[in-house]
Order: structure tokens, then sequence, then C-alpha cells
């Protein structure tokens, strides 16, 4: 790693400043054509945490959406580890699963896992339990990573 890559000034022997954090969270995502947003509430029995239609904008000078989204995310502290949010998924979805795999046919289905820290020199675990999720939904497991 070089020194410029050295955000906490480990390389250079320095105390980081400020205190390290981990952050996790995972959410389901079905996007694409929706026609009936509220109609996928209805069948899942959530009410979504995010959704936005095509041709929406994130605000003024941001590009318009291309397709329209129904996303849910689990609720848990984020300070909580990453298999304990695909867990509350999981578990809040489970029985819709013959639902979601039809959702599939038209639209896409996912899940969006997010990790985010301070640390530049760490790793995520997930315990080989919570990864039934993406098997069951066939879905590939993926993890967007953002240290800052």
């Amino acid at each position: 790693m070089s020194e410029a890559g050295d955000k906490q000034g480990f390389l250079k022997g320095e105390q980081q400043a400020e205190k390290i954090y981990f952050a996790y969270s995972a959410s389901l995502r079905i996007f694409g054509h929706i026609t009936d947003l509220d109609e996928i509430t209805q069948r899942l029995g959530v009410v979504p945490t995010y959704t936005h239609r095509q041709g929406d904008r994130r605000g003024l000078n941001s590009p318009l959406y291309k397709h329209d989204i129904w996303s849910y995310t689990a609720p848990v502290k984020t300070s909580e580890p990453l298999h304990a949010h695909i867990d509350v998924l999981w578990n809040i979805f489970r029985e819709h699963k013959q639902y979601l795999l039809q959702l599939k046919q038209d639209l896409t289905v996912d899940v969006f896992l997010g990790y985010r820290s301070n640390c530049d020199n760490a790793g995520v675990e997930v315990r080989h339990q919570s990864l039934e999720i993406f098997g069951e939904l066939q879905v590939p497991f993926g993890l967007s990573i953002v240290v800052a």
C-alpha cells in the first residue's frame, strides 16, 4: 500500500484522529418498469423504505432515474454486524420467496449490501447461515464498500 493510500496514517506511525466506525446495511430491491408499487407493498406486507419512479430526480441537477424502484432496508442498527442485517431481511421476506421469484420474470430483484467505514485496512465476514437468501432468491452476493 502506498502512503497516498494510507488514509489512517498507519504506515507513518501516526495515531488516528477520529474513532473508527463500521456501518452495515441490507436492502431488498425490486426495480424495472413497475406498474403498481402499491401492489408490491401489499403482497410483501411491508412499507418500502424507499421508492422512486422512472423520470424522477434525486435533486434539481441530478439525472433522471431510468427505472422505477421499490426498496426495503432491514430495520437494524448500522453498527450491528452484516449478518444481522441479512438475517432480519430474510426473516421478513422468506415467506414471500415464490412471489419474489415470480417478479424476477419481468423485474430485477436483488439484495443490496452496504459496508461503510473510515478504516482502510479491515474486512467483512458473513456467517454461512446468513447466505441462504442469495441461493433461495437466485441473486448474487454483492457488497458495496465505501471507505471514507
